[in-house]
């Protein structure tokens, strides 16, 4: 098997990881912007004159971090596709030259 095959199986692995780290990255909002978010909620509450309530803010959150779940999840399930094609493009290329 020769290096371009290597390099191909390796590429796949990388994009994986960089797919992967991009959906948690990109998630729409991340730990540390829960604060700003909740002075935000509490804000736009009272600028309503409604109550601001813990149980509806971790409703909120909990909404967003499903939403997140979700992204990460057709991410992580497209990497894994494209490694395991990559990594059977390999094998294929593998038994050819081998037999």
């Amino acid at each position: 098997m020769n290096n371009s095959e290597y390099n191909k199986a390796e590429d796949a692995v990388n994009n994986t990881e960089n797919s992967l780290k991009n959906a948690a990255d990109n998630a729409k909002w991340k730990i540390e912007d829960l604060a700003d978010k909740a002075k935000d909620y509490i804000n736009e509450k009272r600028s309503n004159d409604q109550e601001a309530s813990q149980e509806d803010w971790f409703d909120k959150v909990k909404n967003n971090a499903s939403d997140a779940w979700e992204d990460i999840k057709d991410k992580a399930n497209d990497a894994w596709e494209k490694t395991k094609d990559a990594a059977e493009d390999v094998k294929a290329e593998w038994n050819k030259k081998t037999n």
